[in-house]
């Protein structure tokens, strides 16, 4: 596997993130990089970024859960971020992708009594982590994601941007994000969002993530997925549903969520207004008091 790693000057003087990284190495060589700001010893947050962004997308969120007194942990998924980035689109799949976290989140870090937070594929790859240890999670909170196992057909809009990130010539991230949130973003966040992506090289993974959803059932990941959703029938912890109202991605995503979580009945499920997909950047610090009012309502 060959694998490229972004060169710490382009992460120089980004704005709003004062952050310090920090890195770990896990198997197959590769380093991971993840933010850990907040008290050591408070129990974790661990939030999850999907395509094409990083833990960048997080930094709106981390200052009010911090001063909310709580630890967050934002990893940044292999081929993003300052994370390592195998060089080829086969060196990436689903279950790859599961494993890798799973290496960082309990058999490195250790995490336990997690508030688990995940949008996009931050979802796809974190639920997996909650199916396989429901022992480790105290919460889920969910936003613009979900677990699909290929038995529904995609919406037009996914299937268009499956399209577009397989056959575009130049694939802008930067502007992607962009244009996923519900206002511009100015350019110099434009330019962090570009960042781990000195060149064309460098952006297997963020090419190939698209077509790793399943959208058939005869996915590789179908039975993995299906089998994770039981486990999620069982799963009687506290469960919020946080989408955004502007994101025609996820759209509607939030019911299957509400009708086979058990743990999301009666819980204060919200809505959050004006923001797109990435409601992050849109509605970051509203968010980030979402997350830690659920956190109190139900510790």
């Amino acid at each position: 596997m060959d694998v490229l790693r972004t060169p710490d000057d382009r992460f120089i003087s980004l704005p709003d993130f004062p952050f310090a990284p920090h890195h770990l190495e896990i198997g197959d060589g590769l380093r991971v990089h993840y933010l850990d700001e907040g008290p050591s010893g408070a129990a974790p947050v661990l939030l999850m970024h999907g395509e094409p962004s990083w833990s960048f997308l997080y930094r709106k969120v981390i200052p009010v859960l911090v001063a909310a007194g709580h630890r967050c942990i934002a990893p940044d998924l292999i081929g993003f971020g300052r994370s390592d980035k195998p060089g080829a689109q086969d060196d990436y799949t689903y279950a790859r992708h599961v494993e890798w976290m799973s290496e960082v989140v309990f058999d490195r870090l250790d995490l336990r009594d997690i508030t688990f937070f995940g949008q996009d594929w931050g979802g796809l790859v974190g639920l997996r982590l909650v199916a396989a240890r429901p022992d480790r999670f105290a919460r889920v909170v969910v936003a613009n994601t979900g677990m699909p196992t290929g038995d529904r057909p995609p919406n037009e809009a996914f299937l268009n941007w499956q399209t577009f990130a397989r056959e575009t010539e130049v694939f802008p991230v930067g502007a992607i994000v962009s244009g996923g949130c519900a206002e511009p973003l100015s350019a110099d966040v434009v330019a962090a969002y570009d960042a781990p992506f000195p060149d064309d090289s460098y952006l297997a993974g963020a090419r190939v993530f698209p077509s790793l959803v399943p959208t058939s059932p005869d996915d590789p990941e179908h039975d993995a997925n299906v089998a994770a959703w039981e486990v999620l029938g069982r799963f009687e912890r506290p469960w919020l549903c946080a989408f955004s109202d502007r994101d025609p991605i996820t759209r509607g995503t939030e019911r299957q969520f509400l009708s086979q979580v058990p743990g999301t009945a009666d819980q204060p499920h919200v809505t959050i207004e004006g923001g797109g997909h990435f409601l992050q950047e849109d509605r970051g610090a509203e968010l980030g008091r979402v997350i830690a009012e659920f956190i109190a309502a139900t510790s």
